[in-house]
């Protein structure tokens, strides 16, 4: 147990460790909380479609030699997020059927993209890095942790800050409609934390695996308690100790990241469900 203590202290010595550690905490506080609302507004599978939108716009940035992608892919996510979350009954296209429109769409124009114009000659590692995280949370540069920091501490200030109309457009968004409150707004509020969330979260898990950040927390959460409220903390709970614990682990036993984290996220949900069983006898 000493030896590992040790060995973990000289791995917290480099810094590109520590930007991990901090940027991985603070993405999947940010999964957690949106996760809620998104699961409860049967939404769960946005998460899966629009990191496909992302590996698209990534393709399109590294065929036209775009030193900063982010410039790209955050706002072509957001845009995306919008108009999936924002249509309504408005729309002849509807929820699911747009995200599974957008989500095989991006990844497939993205991949071609790369096939043709080959902006890399490790296609293969590249591809499997974007899609299933590898070790990208373990190359962040200062920049990139800054940017990350800023942006995680937007999405929760606009969590806070508007909890109680997330909340109301969450569970019935035509009654929240009726009583005067701006739904249009706030669902555009949502979109925007959703399409934030699922850029960062890219560079911690991959694209294919950001639907689980997402999913498993709120989902763990659910079989334990039943108010919002305590949901919504023990998501965030859930989800920062199984990043950091699963960095930790990758770390150590040299296993990809994402999924190291996933596996651990899966782990707390069958915890979380025999606990719940527990309750109720």
């Amino acid at each position: 147990m000493s030896g590992i203590f040790e060995t973990l202290s000289q791995y917290l010595s480099f810094s590109f460790v520590r930007y991990a550690l901090v940027a991985g905490t603070l993405i999947s506080l940010c999964s957690s909380l949106l996760g809620v609302t998104l699961v409860l507004r049967r939404f769960s599978y946005i998460g899966d479609g629009l990191s496909h939108v992302a590996f698209g716009t990534l393709s399109f940035a590294a065929v036209f030699g775009l030193t900063n992608n982010m410039l790209l892919v955050l706002p072509v996510t957001t845009a995306c997020a919008v108009f999936i979350l924002c249509g309504g009954n408005k729309r002849k296209i509807k929820g699911d059927a747009a995200i599974a429109m957008i989500s095989v769409g991006a990844l497939a124009i993205g991949y071609l993209m790369m096939n043709i114009f080959k902006p890399s000659s490790n296609l293969s590692g590249d591809v499997c890095t974007t899609l299933f995280g590898s070790t990208s949370i373990l190359t962040l540069k200062k920049h990139e942790v800054i940017l990350c920091i800023v942006l995680s501490i937007s999405v929760v200030a606009l969590f806070t800050l508007f909890h109680n109309r997330i909340f109301a457009i969450t569970f019935d968004e035509s009654f929240a409609k009726a009583t005067g409150v701006k739904t249009d707004l706030y669902n555009v509020i949502v979109a925007v934390i959703t399409g934030v969330v699922i850029v960062l979260a890219m560079n911690l898990v991959g694209t294919l695996l950001i639907s689980a950040l997402i999913i498993f927390p709120a989902m763990s959460a659910m079989r334990i308690f039943k108010s919002f409220k305590l949901v919504t903390i023990f998501s965030a709970v859930i989800s920062t100790s199984c990043a950091v614990f699963g960095m930790l682990v990758s770390i150590l036993a040299g296993t990809p990241v994402g999924s190291t984290i996933v596996a651990i996220d899966i782990a707390a949900f069958f915890i979380a469900t025999l606990i719940g069983k527990y309750k109720t006898n």
